[in-house]
């Protein structure tokens, strides 16, 4: 078995949760309060947008069969992840604003004055999203990497993060560089949406069953099939801690405290579990290559459905659809994402591989 085989599973989960939050960022930029809170289409999303961590622990597995393993590459890919995306935010809000296409009802949405001003600008520039979080876990994944290849290494930084990070959340020191990197860190604010801590810890699960994948000869089943029994007591065990005390255990979907990130690791874990029985139960055919063609084009994908929902704010407004006009809205920007995916791929691959067009399960990661 070769040592750079890709998992499939982990391929058809990240295509999946690509396309999710697609439906899921079309619903907050164009669905109105009334659909996005109290409507069947916005409990549907929000219950699919639970599926993010899903690709959180795609990545952590993907990360240790990566070849870009040792230090200096992991750190500089997560410099690479870190600057695509303070690029994907200029492009977001920052020019849109500049050029005065953005909505004055999305600019009051934030609680400031329309027109922007720098410091707005400069707010919507160094939000963290998720690719800032996916930037500065590898910066530490090449380290602990680097110091350790037990797999119980990650576990347990995995759940000491989320066992402290209530504690810590949105602690500052009052000076304003340092405060903005602890908010990427722990930050209890809405300028950070995937801070650090507690989502690095989904990203550390993934590295664990990852090693652990390594350890027994590559065994896929051996693997997912362990994550079904994992992903049940989790969930029982974070389901009761949000039951007991909600608002500490779960809060709001993007602060997390403990109760709620054990949830929803366990909820993923069965997602996991589902996407190997698809893969492995079903033939392959035309819908698993997509899926496989967006895991492999992630970042990108990621970027441009942000960019393209933003600016069609200045032709569709913020926040003005109910659920018709949602549901005419993700397919046009779904397909619009992925036109211009593919003129992307067009435009930077090399011709003697543009006909090579099918993943395969021998692909190199």
């Amino acid at each position: 078995m070769e040592n750079n085989k890709r998992i499939l599973a982990i391929d058809f989960a990240r295509g999946v949760s690509v396309l999710m939050v697609i439906m899921v960022h079309t619903l907050w930029i164009y669905g109105d309060l009334s659909t996005q809170g109290d409507t069947w289409l916005g409990e549907v999303i929000h219950f699919i947008g639970k599926g993010t961590p899903m690709f959180l622990l795609a990545m952590g597995v993907s990360f240790t069969l990566s070849r870009n393993q040792n230090m200096i590459l992991s750190i500089k890919r997560g410099i690479y992840i870190l600057l695509a995306g303070y690029i994907m935010n200029l492009l977001k809000f920052v020019v849109p604003t500049i050029i005065g296409t953005t909505p004055d009802s999305f600019i009051e949405a934030y609680g400031w004055t329309s027109p922007a001003n720098m410091d707005n600008m400069l707010f919507m520039l160094l939000t963290g999203d998720i690719l800032q979080l996916a930037g500065v876990s590898l910066l530490f994944m090449g380290v602990i990497n680097k110091l350790s290849k037990n797999k119980y290494v990650p576990l347990i930084i995995a759940f000491l993060i989320i066992l402290t990070t209530k504690e810590v959340h949105g602690f500052q020191l009052g000076i304003p560089g340092v405060d903005y990197i602890f908010d990427l860190m722990w930050g209890a604010e809405w300028n950070v949406y995937f801070a650090v801590f507690p989502w690095f810890s989904f990203i550390l699960i993934g590295m664990f069953f990852g090693m652990w994948y390594k350890e027994n000869n590559k065994s896929e089943r051996y693997i997912f099939v362990r994550m079904l029994p994992a992903g049940i007591i989790l969930m029982l065990i974070g389901g009761g801690l949000c039951y007991y005390n909600f608002e500490y255990h779960f809060g709001d979907y993007f602060h997390l405290g403990p109760g709620g990130a054990i949830y929803l690791t366990g909820f993923n874990l069965l997602l996991l579990r589902f996407a190997f029985m698809m893969v492995t139960r079903i033939q392959p055919n035309k819908v698993f290559d997509f899926l496989y063609y967006c895991s492999k084009r992630v970042t990108t994908i990621y970027i441009i459905q942000w960019v393209i929902i933003c600016w069609g704010m200045g032709i569709l407004g913020y926040q003005q659809f109910g659920i018709t006009g949602v549901l005419i809205l993700l397919p046009i920007f779904t397909i619009i994402t992925l036109l211009l995916q593919k003129g992307l791929d067009i435009l930077l691959t090399p011709k003697k591989v543009k006909n090579n067009k099918v993943i395969s399960r021998k692909s190199i990661v």
